[in-house]
């Protein structure tokens, strides 16, 4: 590919994630507001914000590949974000309790010639009941303040969590082993991303 990859999100995990994969970008955050429209369905919301992440930064950073990501928590086909406060967190982990929900990821990549690539993965996570003082003793740890659906996966909230199924790094907040795959694609190593024209 040869352009300086550049990532369009003040995440650290999405950091952790990418510099764990080996590869070597940027940082840029898009200041961009992550605000659902009336109505708006979790995929297209997602996917939205995504793209929006993307062309922000790439407008900044022109002749760079940019990489924007959002993660969403869908339980009930409502939409999870991240809390406002102790009491809507308390909320989100009193739903998530003792049941299965659905994490999504898109992704949106800006070549220097301004084509782009998307996808979107989709992972399940089951959570085993949770106790009103665990909840508690999470909230008070600071944890789920910053996280969609006010937990980490990877952080005290793996304790809460009886599966898994699908991609462990979607959950955290970027499904890494895509990303390689379609950044492999673009410098033409083999691979088979899902790309959109």
């Amino acid at each position: 590919m040869g352009a300086t990859l550049v990532l369009a999100s003040a995440s650290p995990r999405r950091r952790e994630l990418l510099r764990a994969a080996g590869l070597e970008f940027e940082v840029v955050p898009s200041a961009l507001p992550e605000v659902p429209r009336p109505g708006e369905p979790a995929v297209a919301l997602v996917q939205r914000l995504a793209r929006a992440k993307a062309d922000d930064v790439a407008c900044r950073r022109p002749g760079c590949c940019v990489l924007g990501a959002d993660t969403i928590v869908v339980v009930d086909d409502v939409v999870l974000g991240k809390p406002a406060d102790r009491d809507a967190a308390r909320g989100m982990l009193q739903q998530l309790s003792g049941r299965a929900h659905r994490v999504l990821t898109a992704v949106a990549l800006v070549e220097p010639g301004g084509q782009h690539h998307e996808m979107l993965v989709e992972s399940e996570v089951e959570f085993r009941p949770l106790e009103r003082d665990e909840i508690e003793r999470y909230l008070d740890s600071g944890e789920p303040f910053d996280k969609a659906g006010a937990y980490a996966v990877q952080g005290r909230a793996r304790q809460f969590i009886r599966a898994v199924r699908g991609s462990y790094s979607n959950v955290v907040g970027l499904p890494v082993e895509e990303v390689v795959a379609l950044l492999r694609h673009l410098s033409g190593t083999p691979a088979n991303p899902t790309t959109t024209p």
